[in-house]
């Protein structure tokens, strides 16, 4: 009854909801950085594709804040602290500034307040950093709100709280997870060839 209640307030609250979860996920991004809680939160009330639309424009807002932060208040600091470590991805990010930046933001291997920072060193337009941000995130952000969507759904089929048994082996997020895992395979090999060098 409780899910019931909280289902039919979304429904006929929606767009409120949607904005204020907006929000909030921005704000999460400026002050914690990592987006997977925020993912699966987001699929759990929301579903599989808005939610997924609502944290991939939630995350590319806050780190767009957080990159322009970075890039009026801390440029020195972290010229300092990490121009020699990333010294080989400036002449990629030269090459062709969009397309190692979306690169760069598929593969991760930084964590994400990092990752949002170091582009300071290339002084990336934030115009590609936000769009690069926007589509790379996509794949990893679509798997974890999938995950969370699909606890939803098993929650919402079960009269009674399903054990963890249940959970795991329910196709509605076991094929998320091994996708992930797989994604995460994938990255660490494209990992080695971006940041080779």
């Amino acid at each position: 009854s409780n899910r019931d209640y909280f289902y039919n307030f979304k429904e006929s609250n929606l767009l409120i909801i949607s904005i204020i979860f907006l929000f909030l996920t921005v704000i999460w991004v400026l002050l914690l950085g990592f987006g997977s809680p925020i993912a699966l939160i987001s699929g759990f009330i929301f579903g599989k594709w808005i939610g997924t639309m609502i944290v991939i424009l939630g995350l590319s807002v806050g780190a767009t804040f957080l990159y322009m932060f970075g890039n009026y208040f801390l440029k020195d600091l972290i010229r300092e602290k990490f121009l020699n470590k990333f010294k080989s991805l400036e002449i990629k990010f030269k090459k062709s500034e969009f397309t190692f930046l979306l690169i760069y933001r598929f593969i991760g291997g930084i964590p994400w307040q990092l990752s949002c920072l170091i582009p300071t060193l290339f002084n990336v337009r934030v115009k590609n950093f936000f769009f690069a941000t926007l589509i790379g995130i996509i794949p990893q952000i679509f798997l974890a709100v999938s995950i969370g969507s699909g606890l939803e759904k098993i929650i919402d089929q079960n009269s009674e709280i399903p054990s963890i048994t249940d959970i795991i082996f329910s196709a509605d997020i076991y094929v998320p997870i091994l996708a992930f895992f797989g994604l995460i395979l994938i990255t660490i090999i494209l990992r080695k060839l971006f940041y080779k060098n």
